[in-house]
């Protein structure tokens, strides 16, 4: 792919960047290691937290790489990943499999695999946090997991995906500690029997800001000594200005372009390094944060627009050295990609409601364009008040077919916030983070907990509760299908079945937040994340300002078609019965091509906009929010729903049997609110009606995926066209709608000849990813998406 735009400095650390091979790092283990050794057992578990962060800060290994301007890695190098072994130890056979699987693997030498059998298997074996849930997760929780019902996001991860909000630009760790301080002092032992805890957590805050602190003078310590070791004078005054940034940054506020790009890295780092945060920690709104220092140094003189271009292209090629930490099991299997989902909002709307483009977001427009990078993710906010020409230029480079940007109806994202009582300041500077996750950036620990197999849950209806896959019962004895006199019935029974697997995970989810509020706690995200220094509270256990449990909702596209199928051909009109269905599905259509037909082709679908096809996915859709949505949660707040499935899609499928909409037994399921491959086939408009149907606003988030032919959003009209569906859907409150522009034939080529496609990116779900590196399956799916001809 063409990597224009670019002086050498950047060609050059691209081409390192992508280059590069993935590789497991130890350091990180074998120093958390350590300060457990040391300190575990003499100390409270917020400052053994604590003591271990600095521990690593202090000493892990710096990396600054040739002509590089932003510094910092969380592993010896580039596209070296760290392993969290106080959340998962990995065990030996973990490692031979990620080093020889073919997809998504991470070279790991023989002396990584002498240091985890040695030092990190022996301490950790029985004391990580997975193996703690693992341990404590009831007989039907287990039975869940194991069989695709839903799956659990902390089983390998800390809880997470985490977004920085703005404070950071305003204060350095020095003045954050003497917050904490303050803090300390105003806490009253005699009334607040809380007051102990209150201090051990500002404590361990405490030690996290003295450990980033250290960190940053580290870095310029390092840039002045091969600053004096270097015989070019550019790269020398280069080195020079890298050490003049760290001496400022983290300690104080930064105070130009350079030093708040270096600020966030810096902590970007410390929060990645300290926990998995599943997995990334996303810069937010990074356009706005950044535009006060860009105008500064525009005015002053001292930032020209190309340096300031090339900054940001050095920050979006730290991103891409970063890959997602490395997973086994069910979690690979779910999000099987090395993005690490940081995402970027761009645009929206300022605090005070007005639009919020400016220079800075066209200069991100251009870097992502530029660089056509696997990470970061980014997405531009779309609100009534957005120029029309930062639409247009978001759809000329989506149209160029590598999956980026997103795009994100502003003005239902602040709608979903303020319904799930956040304040209108709050809600105007947030955003989706993620995938398509809402929340208030900088105030929120939001928290995605599992996604739910919708489909296999209906599927378990049809079969009274009995899981065919796995022989096992693992749903309530709602009924024999066949003794349902009416569609209704069938569909209470399906919510029954539906309650009792949200409260089995539910319930799990409630054990494993406490576990991770006094076994895990985040102390240095707690010192970014605003009310944790004021509650005196970590972040894992209530400290930030608001707090939000999800659960994603997957194979809604699916569901529908199935509860259509039903509906319309045994109930309504009576073409088969019920007993000849199941009969169909057992046999995977084998021998039952008129059934197949009817349930594919002659039976209302979803994405149409056909109204009773739509009627039923809403249906589906309360129940599946009216299920989840407000429950209580262990931290004070309450649960939402997300539509989502990252790979997971690809997953819950292989664990079902063939479908009553016609999908055979162990191909994906729909994923996000897309409707099911090959079942819309009216046109794009007709598909956003459909999905625009569901409630978007009291959801965290929906996904929309769609495909284009590059023939159809060609020229000037085809310009207009795209950016005409976007506002369409986001003014019918549509959540979220991404492309994929490309020809399915290219797809095809590119599946048979991946050594010619090696850099071909296409849009997955809330992400893009190489070809290449998606499994055989996931790539079928992609490719059998509906490909959309005209408008």
């Amino acid at each position: 792919m063409e990597a224009r735009g670019m002086n050498e400095r950047i060609k050059k650390l691209r081409k390192q960047s992508v280059t590069a091979e993935p590789h497991l790092s130890m350091e990180r283990a074998v120093l958390v290691t350590e300060a457990y050794q040391k300190y575990a057992g003499t100390v409270e578990t917020p400052i053994l937290r604590a003591l271990t962060f600095k521990h690593l800060m202090e000493n892990k290994t710096l990396c600054i790489d040739e002509g590089e301007l932003i510094v910092g890695e969380k592993g010896e190098l580039p596209q070296y990943s760290p392993s969290f072994p106080e959340l998962c130890c990995h065990t030996m056979e973990d490692l031979d499999v990620m080093d020889r699987r073919d997809k998504i693997y991470f070279k790991v030498s023989d002396n990584d695999k002498k240091i985890q059998a040695e030092k990190i298997i022996p301490y950790w074996q029985n004391r990580s946090i997975r193996k703690l849930i693992l341990d404590r997760m009831t007989p039907e929780w287990l039975a869940c997991y194991e069989s695709g019902i839903f799956t659990e996001f902390m089983e390998q991860r800390g809880p997470g995906h985490t977004v920085a909000g703005g404070k950071f630009y305003k204060k350095g760790f020095l003045d954050f500690k003497a917050d904490i301080e303050q803090a300390i002092a105003a806490l009253n032992f005699l009334s607040d029997p809380q007051a102990y805890e209150k201090k051990t957590q500002l404590t361990a805050m405490q030690i996290c800001c003295d450990a980033i602190i250290a960190y940053g003078r580290r870095y310029a310590e390092y840039a002045r000594k091969l600053a004096g070791q270097q015989p070019d004078p550019v790269r020398k005054q280069d080195l020079l200005g890298i050490a003049a940034n760290c001496e400022v940054v983290p300690a104080h506020k930064p105070e130009t372009f350079a030093q708040a790009i270096q600020m966030y890295w810096f902590i970007h780092i410390g929060v990645t390094s300290e926990i998995n945060p599943w997995d990334s920690l996303s810069p937010g709104r990074l356009d706005q944060h950044l535009y006060p220092f860009y105008q500064q140094g525009i005015e002053d003189g001292t930032l020209t627009r190309d340096k300031a271009k090339e900054l940001l292209q050095c920050l979006w090629i730290k991103f891409n050295n970063q890959p997602a930490p490395p997973k086994v099991g069910i979690t690979l299997k779910e999000s099987g990609t090395y993005t690490d989902f940081a995402n970027i909002n761009t645009g929206g709307v300022k605090p005070d409601g007005s639009d919020g483009v400016n220079d800075v977001s066209y200069l991100i427009l251009e870097t992502m364009d530029e660089l056509k990078l696997l990470q970061p993710s980014s997405n531009v906010q779309i609100s009534k008040k957005t120029p029309h020409f930062f639409v247009k230029k978001a759809c000329e480079i989506s149209r160029k077919g590598w999956g980026q940007p997103a795009f994100y109806n502003t003005d239902a994202i602040i709608q979903e916030l303020l319904r799930a009582g956040k304040d209108i300041t709050d809600a105007r500077e947030g955003g989706a983070s993620g995938c398509v996750e809402t929340g208030a950036f900088g105030n929120e620990a939001y928290i995605l907990t599992g996604y739910l197999n919708l489909p296999k849950i209906f599927e378990l209806t049809l079969g009274n509760g009995f899981d065919k896959n796995t022989g096992r019962q693992l749903g309530l004895k709602t009924g024999d299908a066949t003794q349902f006199a009416t569609y209704e019935e069938l569909f209470a029974a399906f919510r029954e079945q539906l309650h009792y697997f949200v409260n089995v995970k539910v319930q799990g989810n409630n054990v494993i937040e406490k576990i991770y509020a006094t076994q895990m706690p985040v102390p240095f995200l707690s010192v970014v994340t605003n009310d944790c220094i004021k509650k005196g509270m970590d972040y894992n256990a209530g400290g930030a300002r608001y707090n939000t449990n999800y659960i994603q909702g997957v194979g809604i596209g699916t569901l529908t078609d199935c509860l259509a199928a039903v509906k319309y051909n045994v109930y309504d009109h009576k073409k088969f019965t019920m007993a000849a269905l199941l009969q169909a599905l057992d046999d995977n259509f084998d021998g039952h091509e008129q059934i197949a037909n009817l349930v594919r082709n002659k039976t209302p679908k979803y994405g149409n906009d056909d109204e009773y096809a739509d009627r039923l996915m809403v249906d589906a859709f309360e129940a599946f929010h009216d299920e989840v949505t407000g429950r209580k949660t262990m931290k004070g707040g309450q649960y939402r729903i997300d539509m989502l499935p990252t790979t997971c899609h690809v997953y819950f499928g292989s664990v079902m049997g063939a479908s009553a909409n016609g999908r055979l037994a162990e191909k994906p399921v729909s994923e996000g609110i897309s409707p099911e491959k090959g079942a819309d086939r009216k046109g794009p408009t007709a598909v956003v009606k459909s999905a625009a149907k569901m409630d978007h606003l009291r959801t965290g988030g929906t996904l929309l995926n769609q495909k284009f032919t590059p023939s159809v959003v060609a020229g000037e009209q085809g310009l207009e066209n795209m950016a005409a569906l976007i506002r369409t859907y986001f003014s019918l409150d549509g959540h979220h709608i991404q492309f994929n522009v490309i020809e399915k034939k290219t797809l095809l080529q590119a599946q048979q000849h991946p050594e010619d496609y090696k850099d071909l990116i296409v849009r997955v779900a809330g992400y893009s990813d190489h070809f290449h590196n998606l499994s055989k399956e996931l790539q079928d799916e992609i490719i059998a998406r509906t490909e959309q001809t005209v408008f």
